[in-house]
């Protein structure tokens, strides 16, 4: 019987800087996780760290990591060829099936767009999937923008709201993502659309509050929590929020749960 806690070595493929702070490690593994689920990445007498998957393909699987610990400092110092322990995935992901042939209404604060990339990839790949994205991304400046490529192939295909907190860009809006929610068409959908918000816990309350403001219904919302999961199997407690463990009852989580987790 295979242990569900045994970190598994695997080879890196490739790093990629995204950003200042944001690197992207694509590591070859079987392991095939829901859109939205994590896994747990370790470095031998170091420790390991919660890392939402945020793209995935035959045999791989990539994490984009911001260096902000023991842990993923060390993984920084990791090159392709070297070796990294993964092991899950974990957690529960987005509900694709509830997202089939509807509008999709993504939301996200800065790395908060890495546990949606690859739903995003899916939905730019198949057509069909889902009616069509209404796609809001916000960094806090220029230098903090992932995934440059990938949001410029998406303005092709998806309805795009681009901005950054303070900074000015070219064909970029400035200001927080919750001054464009009241852009996004709810009372053209029909009822039939379902939303993501992914970001800084700030964010996503703001942003939540915006939404049902602007007509949005809480029971199609859907938000993603980035906590310091441990055992990832919901013994050690680490995790807990009131009765909730996010490891196993999220990370993803109906925003009618999300709204009233306080930590």
């Amino acid at each position: 019987m295979k242990n569900p806690v045994q970190p598994q070595p695997c080879t890196i493929l490739s790093v990629k800087k995204e950003s200042a702070h944001e690197w992207t490690f694509r590591v070859a593994t079987d392991a095939k996780p829901q859109h939205g689920q994590f896994m747990q990445l370790s470095i031998p007498k170091v420790g390991e760290a919660p890392i939402s998957v945020s793209a995935q393909g035959e045999g791989w699987l990539e994490f984009t990591i911001r260096s902000v610990g023991k842990v993923t400092n060390v993984i920084f110092q990791k090159e392709a060829g070297d070796t990294l322990f993964l092991r899950g995935p974990y957690g529960k992901g987005w509900p694709l099936d509830q997202f089939r042939g509807k509008h999709l209404v993504v939301i996200t604060g800065g790395t908060g767009l890495a546990p949606v990339r690859s739903l995003l990839r899916a939905c730019a790949d198949e057509p069909g999937l889902v009616e069509d994205v209404h796609l809001i991304c916000g960094f806090k400046n220029e230098e903090g923008i992932v995934f440059q490529n990938e949001l410029e192939e998406w303005e092709k295909k998806f309805h795009t709201t681009y901005a950054l907190d303070t900074d000015h860009k070219e064909g970029w809006r400035t200001g927080f993502v919750t001054e464009f929610v009241k852009e996004i068409p709810f009372h053209q959908f029909g009822g039939s659309y379902a939303v993501v918000v992914v970001g800084p816990p700030p964010m996503m309350k703001f942003t939540g509050l915006e939404l049902v403001k602007c007509g949005a219904d809480p029971d199609k919302m859907w938000m993603s929590f980035e906590r310091k999961m441990s055992c990832a199997v919901g013994k050690c407690g680490h995790c807990r929020i009131d009765e909730v463990y996010v490891c196993l009852d999220g990370p993803v989580f109906p925003y009618t749960v999300a709204r009233d987790l306080v930590d």
